[in-house]
């Protein structure tokens, strides 16, 4: 314990600044202070307190303090709470209180979280470009918005939904907002032409190419057949095989009822809201069936679906080949190999073979996985494994819908890297005059937002920085375990650098 007292002959008021030397009387003020050499270290100040002159001020008395020591109402000194301050933005609770105590300061994990809450918000500057993104507080359920100032890469305000109302509102008030980064929500966009119409918006390229990745998957997944390499003919002793057609799927048929359905409708005038009510349908679903071409476009993606089984496929027919028909024989084989599945789903893949559906084609080399081809196309030429490179060739020579999968994503990777925003248009109309038809839909899909894709492929601006806050947000609130709220999730994230 350490003690002293004020030898100053006069205080200042802390209601109306006024200097008083009028002594009314004296006290004992013990305050906590920062650790010695790991010892913990407590202040007994003998304060006075003075009369306030000034007869229009409502304090009639008011206790000395010390610049830079004491504050109004503190057991803590200055020092003290700005490193207990700091701990708590840096660990928060629990993980700040066994910090502290391991340097000799022994405080609870309350008093933390009450002086990180208690800090003023950072104070406001002009930003020009500003980032906008979302973040989940529970995936699917509950999400929050986060801008970032671009400039700085330090965010500058975090608060409660995701709908362009409060972005707008966020805009009205800064006007200085001149570029405005985002991805391709619907809500940030009119959100972001209500609070302000004369910024320019730019559509994230990291976004854009994801999507694109997805299509590409869609893509492939639909030709999943084309895959692997024809096996050789067979015999020509090997009798000839019926082969009937496989049975139209049930998700086959419930999509042509519903595109069907939803065709007639808008032929009558019918709104898309209106047909949704009608036939149950979510108005995205419906504007996905107004918007295809031909129920080819929708199809086009079941026709070809992953199973468990198909990567034993090939073990299969090559046992198959071999006269084995028992199924719980061969389920046991490939359950030693790793099949995570069960023996009804290798019971319903070789029916085909015992019904004339089909036949077991001789084993082969394993064709690769729609993700392999998928990465293929999507990685740069010039950074593939030859191996791959000469695989990706042998199929886009034997498939010519890959072949042309394959040029238009390069083209728009070299328009996106290149910056060449005005030649978007062009790739749009060649891809939708393409029968790829998930990627018709994606670029279909870019007309909505034209303008912010265009300054995307074609200004400096992305939304890196506001990612790389993101991932620094899921930190903080992973390490609060979820039980924190917003005041504090803001206050952490505004502040703590």
């Amino acid at each position: 314990m350490i003690s002293a007292r004020v030898r100053s002959a006069t205080a200042q008021c802390g209601s109306c600044r006024q200097s008083s030397s009028r002594v009314h009387g004296r006290y004992l003020r013990r305050l906590r202070d920062l650790t010695v050499a790991g010892v913990a270290v407590l202040l007994q100040v003998r304060v006075r307190r003075f009369r306030c002159g000034n007869r229009g001020c409502p304090a009639v008395t008011f206790v000395e303090q010390v610049d830079g020591l004491t504050a109004p109402h503190a057991r803590l000194t200055q020092g003290l709470r700005e490193l207990l301050t700091r701990i708590g933005l840096a660990l928060a609770g629990r993980a700040g209180a066994r910090l502290a105590a391991a340097v000799g300061v022994n405080v609870g994990r309350d008093t933390l979280l009450r002086l990180v809450k208690g800090l003023p918000d950072p104070a406001g500057t002009a930003v020009t470009v500003l980032g906008v993104d979302d973040f989940a507080f529970r995936r699917g359920r509950h999400y929050g918005t986060i801008l970032v100032d671009m400039a700085t890469r330090r965010p500058v305000e975090v608060f409660d939904g995701r709908d362009g109302d409060s972005l707008a509102g966020w805009l009205a008030q800064h006007p200085e907002v001149e570029i405005i980064c985002r991805d391709r929500a619907g809500g940030y966009g009119e959100g972001a032409r209500q609070g302000a119409p004369h910024a320019v918006q730019v559509a994230d390229r990291f976004h854009l190419w994801q999507n694109l990745g997805q299509a590409v998957e869609k893509t492939v997944n639909a030709h999943r057949a084309q895959l692997a390499r024809p096996g050789p003919p067979p015999p020509e002793d090997t009798p000839p095989q019926l082969v009937r057609p496989l049975p139209e799927k049930k998700i086959v048929t419930r999509l042509r009822e519903h595109y069907t359905a939803v065709q007639e409708l808008a032929a009558q005038g019918m709104s898309k809201a209106a047909i949704g009510r009608k036939l149950g349908l979510h108005q995205a679903t419906v504007r996905k069936f107004v918007n295809a071409r031909s129920l080819a476009d929708l199809t086009a993606v079941t026709e070809q679906r992953s199973h468990l089984v198909d990567p034993f496929t090939g073990y299969l027919h090559q046992r198959w080949n071999d006269g084995e028909r028992n199924a719980t024989q061969l389920f046991r084989e490939i359950q030693q190999q790793g099949y995570p599945g069960g023996e009804l789903a290798v019971q319903r893949y070789l029916r085909r073979f015992r019904t004339g559906r089909g036949h077991a084609p001789h084993p082969g080399p394993k064709p690769p996985t729609v993700r392999q081809v998928t990465s293929w196309i999507m990685t740069h030429p010039d950074h593939l494994d030859p191996r791959d490179a000469a695989k990706l060739r042998d199929l886009r020579h034997r498939d010519r819908d890959l072949n042309r999968l394959v040029k238009h994503v390069r083209a728009f990777a070299v328009m996106m890297t290149g910056r060449h925003g005005n030649r978007l248009d062009e790739w749009i109309v060649a891809v939708e005059h393409d029968t790829l038809a998930p990627l018709a839909a994606f670029a279909r899909n870019m007309r909505r937002d034209l303008d912010a894709i265009r300054n995307g492929l074609t200004l400096p601006h992305s939304s890196g920085a506001v990612e790389g806050t993101i991932n620094r947000l899921k930190m903080i609130k992973r390490q609060m375990f979820g039980r924190a709220g917003l005041d504090l999730l803001r206050k952490r994230v505004l502040l703590a650098h």
